[in-house]
């Protein structure tokens, strides 16, 4: 029997960081985000569905923000959200294959997953957690803006790394 599993807002987190001006990384978030899976007992032969609300970005700047949400990064009015979908058979620690549609892209992305457990709350509410990590070049989903550096190279690296805590709150 399949089991419904819904992410915890309140107890998961989806960060990234990229490199800026060669040297330093910029981290930030997205503070608005879902995901469900439906998978058989201990996770197996589960599927996978989630959704980011890119104008969530939050790194701490917000004007940073707001150049991040416009027309030379994401887009935010064209494209609202990034989405993920698998299959696998066992979501635990390895390496599974999502589509990933960023900005009007789609492609395979492979995440690394650390399963961290399973336990119940203590509000008699059964909980998993999930760790995963990812990095994409942002250039392959058509996020090209840069500026150069007088010094040589580019304002904002290529690779986005993309990690997650999640907690999942099975379902009733």
């Amino acid at each position: 029997m399949k089991t419904t599993w819904t992410v915890d807002p309140a107890h998961s987190e989806i960060g990234f960081s990229v490199k800026h001006m060669m040297f330093t990384k910029v981290t930030g978030t997205f503070d608005q985000f879902s995901a469900t899976v439906v998978a058989d007992e201990d996770f197996k032969n589960a599927e996978i569905s989630g959704n980011i609300e890119v104008a969530s970005i939050n790194t701490r700047n917000a004007d940073r923000d707001g150049h991040l949400k416009s027309a030379d990064f994401f887009d935010v009015e064209q494209f609202p959200a990034i989405s993920f979908n698998a299959t696998t058979e066992a979501l635990s620690s390895g390496k599974i294959q999502v589509e990933f549609s960023l900005h009007g892209i789609s492609k395979p992305v492979e995440l690394d997953i650390d399963f961290h457990g399973a336990g119940k709350d203590p509000w008699g509410i059964t909980k998993a957690g999930f760790s995963f990590t990812t990095k994409i070049n942002r250039k392959d989903f058509g996020l090209t803006w840069n500026a150069a550096l007088e010094t040589g190279g580019v304002l904002v690296g290529e690779d986005v790394q993309i990690r997650g805590e999640i907690q999942l709150a099975q379902q009733a």
